[in-house]
């Protein structure tokens, strides 16, 4: 599916809110489907979904026409940099933006990036201030921004975002892309849930999404792909996930590609509480140590190994792309947050299970959830990919529960469309 409307953000201005406590009594997607309440506000839903807000804030670009019909691309006489310099990073909802945004200015690694491919990013959600996170990244960095809503939430989060004071205003989560440089083609390919959104605790409208650009690089046209894959679903779900992206990828005429993002290559099964604690016992018996150290952070080698063959067989690489067997994600047995959370859907007999297996390689796991993979790209000279981590604010609270990753690629044959 191709979301046909670029928007500006008073898009997604809406009055859904009077609305949500009678939606959230309803306890799964059909049920929900079938009501006249929905029927009443599906205009609205389907107008904020069908939308991808994009704004542009970069000076390369060409600010005069942002509806992306007959585009020049970048000024000609801009060669400053013929690498392209992604970035992949979810943000936790972008909670901590202030210190998000100071990073990108100032850390080594992702200063003066060119492309930004952005993952869990909040517009009017408590948790996260009420901010519209996409857009103020935007403008602080000097960015054009694509954001695709993919939930509007009828509550304010799970485990301890539910606990936040203060009431969401526009109540929407998304995915973004950015990039110095301007966007000819913007498409949105959606996603199918790997979990009814509306059975659990935390309920919402929506499904995830890929975010897709052609930008017009300096160093030719590279196509860029913000990927945010299910986490509560199946392995076989995921791959399904990717597929679609691929497939719609395939459709549209050949460019050099890069794709990255939060790809949630966990390792397990989470559709639901009992499959997951199935396969945490699986974990327990193949030992801890081993698991630990070859599977959370090699998911490539094993449990999502048909994800990574099927990039391979559609002519994607991905090893040369990333810093391999490097965790993104780290579950640390002391920390009440991530505790909070896990406890929204695994039950209160498993957590003894779960402190052992994890204390008996020392209280801290790390799993690598965050991938590039590219088609038509090299790794730059003298340049690798990185995983930046220990990125924290002036307290020493993590920006994020996942890790940046970076790359330096150009286009094995330019093109300019």
């Amino acid at each position: 599916m191709r979301s046909e409307a670029i928007s500006l953000p008073e898009v997604l201005d809406h009055d859904l809110g009077q609305y949500f406590a009678e939606l959230r009594k309803f306890e799964s997607t059909s049920e929900l489907e079938e009501s006249e309440i929905y029927r009443k506000i599906k205009p609205v839903v389907d107008k904020i979904f069908t939308s991808i807000i994009y704004e542009e804030f970069s000076e390369a670009a060409d600010a005069a026409n942002w509806s992306l019909l007959d585009t020049s691309g970048f000024p000609a006489n801009d060669k400053s940099n013929l690498s392209a310099r992604v970035v992949a990073w979810n943000l936790e909802r972008g909670a901590q933006l202030d210190g998000i945004i100071y990073a990108f200015k100032n850390n080594a690694f992702l200063q003066d990036r060119d492309i930004f491919l952005l993952s869990e990013l909040d517009y009017g959600m408590a948790r996260s201030g009420n901010r519209f996170v996409a857009r103020e990244i935007a403008k602080e960095l000097g960015l054009n921004y694509a954001f695709a809503p993919i939930y509007i939430a009828l509550q304010k989060g799970s485990g301890l975002e539910a606990e936040i004071e203060g009431e969401n205003t526009n109540s929407i989560h998304g995915i973004a892309l950015m990039s110095r440089y301007h966007f000819k083609r913007l498409y949105s390919v959606a996603l199918p849930n790997g979990k009814d959104k509306m059975s659990g605790k935390e309920k919402r409208l929506g499904h995830l999404r890929a975010l897709i650009a052609d930008i017009g690089h300096p160093a030719g046209d590279i196509r860029a792909v913000s990927v945010h894959l299910d986490a509560h679903c199946s392995r076989e779900h995921r791959r399904l996930q990717m597929k679609l992206i691929l497939d719609f990828i395939d459709r549209l005429p050949d460019m050099p590609t890069i794709i990255g993002g939060d790809w949630n290559t966990t390792t397990f099964n989470s559709q639901n509480s009992t499959r997951a604690i199935l396969g945490y016992w699986r974990r327990v018996f193949m030992g801890p140590f081993n698991v630990a150290k070859n599977h959370f952070p090699h998911p490539d080698k094993y449990f999502e190994r048909p994800l990574f063959r099927m990039l391979v067989d559609r002519g994607f690489e991905y090893e040369p792309f990333n810093q391999l067997g490097v965790g993104t994600l780290h579950y640390d047995v002391k920390s009440i947050e991530k505790n909070k959370n896990l406890a929204d859907w695994v039950p209160a007999w498993c957590f003894p299970f779960i402190y052992w297996a994890a204390n008996s390689v020392g209280g801290k796991v790390s799993g690598r959830l965050d991938w590039f993979a590219g088609r038509g790209v090299s790794l730059s000279p003298n340049s690798e990919p990185k995983t930046i981590q220990n990125l924290t604010d002036e307290s020493g609270k993590p920006l994020s529960d996942h890790d940046p990753i970076t790359v330096d690629i150009i286009p094995d044959k330019p093109v300019n469309s």
